[in-house]
């Protein structure tokens, strides 16, 4: 595939996983980014411009950023929210083997975030984060370049994180890989809350069940998604084709 064509095939994937992300409610109006690494140019990002819904996001429109956030190219002259890619910035620096970063603000993310023991062991979607999901603590508005360093270093090398009292993030070497990631972590909260409101008593797995279920996504995640075709994002974006 040439250089255009990889350039291409990444604003396309960015633009649509903007407007999966507002299909399945995950959005916050115009808050929150999914961040994307522009092939061949490793200090430079894709954003989405600021003001515009994420269902208005298209390949087009998406404005370019450097490693701080400064405009490159902007088609549309909106700008970005700057600070809001601090979060961003810090994890495509210390990571280079993350290509897209994806944060949500959503009510079930976010309510799971607010519970002491965050994300349980308490169905199948929520294994394969089973020890592979760190933990942020709540520093306030992502406004201080000094929480950079203290967010990667509890990052690590986990692919998802629960920003405390905030929302959760999701990392992958592609678009697709981040969205799919991101939409199983919000089910399994989703499920989780659902669990809790039941009344009913939890049924916790054993941790070397959870481990084996854990491994057993992680190779299929290998198998499927290294590449960016995994079947299940093509589903995605046929989805969104049906729509238009």
């Amino acid at each position: 595939m040439s250089d255009r064509a990889v350039d291409l095939r990444v604003r396309r994937d960015l633009a649509a996983a903007y407007r999966l992300i507002a299909h399945y409610g995950m959005d916050d109006g115009i808050y929150t980014h999914i961040s994307a690494r522009v092939p061949g140019e490793s200090e430079h990002f894709l954003l989405n411009p600021y003001g515009l819904r994420f269902d208005e996001i298209t390949a087009d429109n998406l404005v370019t950023v450097d490693a701080e956030g400064a405009v490159i190219d902007d088609p549309l002259g909106h700008g970005v929210n700057a600070a809001g890619f601090i979060i961003h910035s810090a994890i495509h620096a210390a990571r280079a083997d993350v290509s897209c970063v994806l944060h949500t603000h959503t009510v079930a993310g976010v309510a799971v975030t607010c519970q002491e023991r965050g994300l349980l062991p308490l169905n199948q979607w929520a294994l394969q984060f089973h020890r592979r999901l760190a933990y942020h603590d709540y520093e306030g508005i992502s406004l201080d370049r000094a929480e950079r360093q203290r967010l990667v270093a509890d990052l690590g090398e986990c692919p998802a994180m629960v920003l405390r009292n905030h929302g959760l993030l999701t990392c992958g070497r592609n678009v697709g890989e981040a969205f799919l990631r991101m939409r199983d972590l919000e089910r399994s909260c989703q499920a989780q809350l659902a669990a809790q409101a039941s009344g009913a008593v939890l049924r916790e797995l054993d941790p070397a069940l959870c481990d084996h279920v854990a491994d057993q996504y992680a190779r299929w995640a290998e198998r499927d998604t290294a590449d960016g075709d995994d079947p299940a994002w093509l589903a995605e974006l046929r989805r969104l084709d049906a729509r238009s």
